[in-house]
């Protein structure tokens, strides 16, 4: 708990009372952290929810990045099969003071739903993904995108999610990378590196074990990384008939198809 004193001083506590009866939340400091500000919000702890994203908790999420209100300030989320570390219900956050490159990919918009939520495919970029952002409310944003995830999760696809812009914009990536390993189908050059891609590296921020690795880091290596990530192109679109389905009750819910739209990202660049 941290609190302000009379001097102006941020004075840390390390202990700090827990109402149990209204299943409280937690921000957690992360004991390894990769960037300025690494914690941990762990939705109604207590509870000991599984890794698996549900309305109520993606809605927190999104408040958090909201109150935050620093657009350098990203909440990620790793579901079980994309590199979750635990399987504790947890979204990780940190500050990094410039755009990830999935940031700054550009997208096609694909459709709108009736609460002005827009959906668009990113494009140019080593990581298939689908972009949510708008609504008529947080509230709409957020139903949306938990509607994809728990679609996700009921049909047993590995996925992250970034939640950028202060909230207002959501990268839904589903991946399988973890399943290529499981199969052998990943080179033993990629597996000697021991980068697991999850959020954080699939949005561009890459973390490298090896000294080797970091002394020649180049696009074309982090390319290379990512996509072996993504899924393929007719999977891709399997994926996202599912989605589209899931979401709102599926035709009913969507307003139109929109003529491709492609532009940059809307986060601050350096």
């Amino acid at each position: 708990q941290f609190e302000a004193s009379e001097d102006g001083e941020v004075q840390f506590f390390p202990n700090a009372p827990i109402d149990v009866e209204n299943h409280p939340s937690v921000v957690a400091i992360n004991v390894s952290p990769i960037e300025y500000g690494h914690v941990l919000l762990i939705p109604r702890i207590l509870e000991c929810l599984p890794q698996r994203i549900d309305h109520e908790s993606f809605l927190l999420a999104l408040y958090m990045a909201a109150e935050a209100g620093n657009p350098y300030f990203r909440l990620g989320y790793n579901s079980l099969g994309a590199f979750a570390t635990i399987n504790h219900l947890h979204f990780q956050a940190y500050y990094l003071a410039v755009a990830f490159p999935i940031e700054k990919a550009p997208t096609k918009k694909k459709t709108s739903l009736n609460d002005g939520v827009i959906i668009s495919e990113l494009l140019k970029y080593p990581v298939r993904g689908v972009v949510f952002e708008g609504g008529n409310t947080l509230q709409d944003l957020s139903d949306a995108v938990s509607d994809a995830c728990i679609c996700l999760q009921d049909n047993n696809i590995a996925y992250n999610v970034l939640i950028s812009d202060c909230g207002k914009r959501i990268f839904l990536l589903p991946q399988c990378y973890a399943e290529k390993q499981a199969l052998g189908e990943v080179s033993v050059e990629l597996l000697d590196t021991q980068v697991n891609p999850a959020v954080w590296e699939i949005s561009g921020h890459m973390v490298l074990k090896r000294r080797k690795d970091y002394d020649e880091a180049s696009d074309e290596n982090a390319w290379r990384l990512l996509a072996e990530v993504s899924l393929s192109d007719e999977r891709f679109d399997e994926v996202n008939a599912l989605i589209f389905e899931a979401i709102g009750g599926g035709k009913d819910a969507i307003e139109n198809v929109e003529e491709p739209d492609t532009k940059a990202q809307s986060i601050e660049k350096e």
